[in-house]
């Protein structure tokens, strides 16, 4: 499962690189060409996250940047946050 996002499948998708020449008809030139098509490869932004899943268990998995804020996936937490103590204890 290489450069493919572990929750929403993302992978690499091809399409084309297209370069293109000349000045804009509106600037006065007289139009831009296409001088050249080749093929690239679009590659998800994945981060290796430590993730805590819905069982319980933390795992380390490959996760796409779209999934990490939109939160499909539930950071691990490391160190548990501090808790206030109730204040009429205090006094």
């Amino acid at each position: 499962m290489a450069r493919q996002c572990e929750v929403c499948g993302k992978k690499v998708q091809m399409g084309n690189r297209v370069e293109t020449r000349g000045k804009a008809k509106y600037l006065g030139g007289v139009g831009t060409k296409i001088t050249g098509i080749t093929r690239r490869k679009f590659v998800p932004n994945l981060q290796k996250v430590h993730v805590t899943l819905p069982n319980g268990e933390n795992r380390t998995m490959r996760v796409c940047t779209a999934c990490i804020r939109s939160g499909a996936v539930r950071k691990r937490v490391r160190v548990k946050p501090f808790e206030l103590s109730d204040p009429k204890a205090q006094r």
